[in-house]
């Protein structure tokens, strides 16, 4: 077309290299193209300080930026610097005035100084060497510094937009993660950790409500004893957040007065800044807060860092409003698979272990208190965990406590709780064990060692099933089925008034009594064979089998420790047995005869040592009976009588006679 005139961009005479124009066009427009293609911010300032260097024959180029105070910090650099001391009074008055700046400065060299854009969050001036100085420098370096702040500020968005859509991906992977999670607890901490990485802070930590009792726990409590963090909820800025609903930034956390120095006394750390953002449920209730701590790049926290929280906390919030419920499955399904694994039967193939059975399933159906009797290591644990997994009850906790480990004082507080403050030790509000067993099954044990103030308190939650913490004043209703055991002779205790006997036939409304092994012989190897079944299982080794000599052995043991005494012997012969049988030599240790019977000496003769055997194995039988002399007369098929004279015959104390 006529009069038209065309012109390409390499054709521009103002982007000549052999023009100043041009030199200084080109140097801005790859800065420009650098900005976009980096994928970091310390990464561009060292290829753009090159750039420069190049381009302006500059010796050496740096980047600094102004700190609180008289101090300036190198933010990034190229090349060898000459001199011994910086100008900083030089940087200074360039900074007070906006202007760039040229000086002769040692060995013949100038300082050079050219300020970004006022307030530049990476920045505060573009700082040379060089050895010739023309009259172009200075402008060439104001332009330069000018379009270096645009590209920084590009390079800073481009990596928040980054971070944005990093933080939105972590937000839906753990969305998925919570969607598809069993238990909550777990994902908390896994949120918690996410936040340190998205945030690129040191710390994390969510803080639970607990209304109920005024206080805040916090998930997890890195540092902190015990792994357990417990605050007042009006404390701190937790307490500013949980108070009015909105987050808190927070640039100097010892300079805010609303900081709480508590925590950080207690676990030596030390809080520099932090956000706190609440914690919402579906209806817009607060039930918590989420916490992030000390930024590592040793910035500050940024209104997208709240947001980014904000986000993180609406899937917390998910979680938490379903924690409950989801602990309470989880520890009953923890409990279901517990009992898959180490199997609750009850085997044996005798008369009374099938009566047993039938007594079990026939009560398993009921809410009937039951005592159940026996010797130690009968299985009277078996019996109540039977009870409990075989009836409706088995979805819910399984509690067991043992009587006779506790003094009153600790039995109160271990089986209903106490309050904040109840004693001395008491720096938190605790459930009691009937509160963990809600809906379940609390199993007694040892039930004749508890104290006579103790049953007093058993028996008024028995009666009125309702708790009362220590120090507390609140009743709690409780829905608690009770399986008691002892080894004791209830009876003769309440006879002899160690034992209340209201207590006694309120637990005892049906009262199951656990023949000693001993007494069902034919129960030994079907026992033997299970217990050894499960622990070469565990030992992951082809089931061991036992030899003839072996199960005669087995049958004609006395078996003074019950079924824990057998299940411990197999237990250590499924880890322990060399081959693939167990044979009489493998049970020779376990089974050997009592240590006293190993005293007898060569020296007494025939007679002083057939005596001394006698007496050791009467004794035995008698303690077997505990101290039942007429029942240790038909253990050794004697009449009672006949006891007597041999044990005056043997000078046996238990006789009234003396040794």
């Amino acid at each position: 077309m006529a009069g038209t005139e065309w012109k390409s961009w390499r054709d521009v005479e103002l982007l000549s290299p052999g023009t100043s124009s041009g030199t200084l066009l080109q140097l801005s427009g790859k800065l420009v193209e650098e900005s976009v293609a980096t994928d970091s911010l310390q990464s561009y300032c060292r290829q753009a300080l090159a750039d420069i260097s190049a381009e302006l024959s500059l010796q050496w180029v740096g980047l600094i930026k102004r700190r609180p105070g008289a101090e300036w910090d190198i933010v990034s650099e190229q090349g060898r610097s000459v001199r011994s001391k910086a100008p900083i009074a030089f940087w200074d008055q360039a900074l007070e005035l906006g202007s760039g700046g040229l000086s002769r400065g040692e060995q013949s060299r100038f300082n050079c100084v050219f300020p970004l854009s006022e307030g530049h969050p990476v920045a505060d001036l573009l700082v040379a060497e060089c050895r010739h100085s023309d009259g172009d420098l200075l402008d060439f370096g104001l332009v330069t510094a000018r379009t270096l702040s645009s590209t920084l500020r590009c390079v800073l968005n481009q990596a928040s937009l980054q971070r944005q859509t990093d933080r939105l991906e972590s937000t839906l992977e753990i969305a998925a993660e919570l969607s598809a999670a069993d238990d909550a607890t777990p994902l908390l901490d896994r949120i918690a950790e996410e936040v340190t990485n998205l945030l690129g802070c040191d710390r994390s930590s969510i803080f639970l409500w607990r209304r109920d009792r005024d206080e805040i726990e916090g998930y997890p409590a890195l540092g902190v004893p015990g792994g357990s963090l417990r605050l007042p909820a009006g404390k701190g800025i937790v307490g500013e957040t949980l108070k009015t609903g909105r987050p808190v930034l927070v640039p100097d956390a010892y300079a805010d007065p609303r900081f709480n120095q508590e925590v950080d006394r207690q676990s030596g750390y030390q809080t520099r800044n932090l956000i706190c953002v609440p914690l919402r449920a579906a209806d817009g209730a607060v039930i918590g807060a989420f916490q992030a701590i000390n930024r590592l790049d040793g910035g500050e926290f940024t209104e997208a860092d709240v947001e980014c929280l904000i986000q993180l906390g609406t899937q917390a919030a998910i979680a938490l409003r379903n924690l409950e419920d989801r602990d309470r499955l989880n520890r009953s399904h923890g409990q279901l698979a517990e009992q898959i694994r180490r199997g609750v039967n009850i085997v044996g193939d005798s008369p009374a272990i099938g009566t047993l059975r039938d007594t079990v399933a026939r009560l398993a159906s009921t809410d009937l208190p039951v005592l159940v009797l026996g010797e130690s290591g009968t299985g009277k644990e078996v019996v109540a965990q039977s009870l409990h997994f075989g009836g409706s009850r088995a979805d819910s906790p399984f509690v067991a406590v043992n009587c006779a480990a506790l003094n009153e004082n600790l039995l109160e507080s271990e089986l209903f709780g106490h309050e904040r403050g109840a004693f001395t030790d008491a720096r938190d509000m605790r459930p009691g064990r009937f509160e963990l067993a809600d809906g379940g099954t609390l199993f007694l044990d040892e039930i004749g060692d508890m104290s006579p103030g103790g049953q007093a308190k058993l028996l008024r939650v028995l009666e009125q099933r309702m708790i009362t913490r220590v120090g507390g004043t609140e009743q709690i209703p409780v829905n608690v089925r009770v399986v008691a055991a002892t080894n004791a002779n209830l009876m003769e205790a309440v006879r002899e008034r160690r034992f209340r006997e209201d207590l006694y036939y309120r637990l005892g409304v049906v009262t199951v009594k656990l023949p000693p092994l001993r007494e069902r012989p034919e129960d030994i190897l079907p026992l033997s064979e299970y217990f050894l079944k499960q622990f070469s299982e565990q030992a992951r080794r082809p089931r061991l089998q036992l030899s003839q000599d072996a199960r005669r052995r087995l049958q004609g043991h006395p078996w003074p420790g019950n079924i824990r005494e057998l299940r411990n012997l197999m237990e250590r012969l499924a880890f322990l047995t060399q081959g693939d049988r167990v044979e009489v030599d493998d049970l020779a240790f376990s089974l050997s005869p009592d240590p006293e019977q190993q005293q007898l000496s060569l020296e007494m003769g025939l007679d002083g040592a057939t005596r001394e055997f006698q007496r050791k194995f009467i004794r035995r039988a008698i303690r077997q009976t505990e101290n039942n002399v007429t029942e240790a007369a038909k253990l050794l098929n004697v009449y009672r009588a006949n006891l007597y004279r041999k044990m005056k015959q043997l000078d046996m104390k238990e006789a009234g006679g003396g040794e």
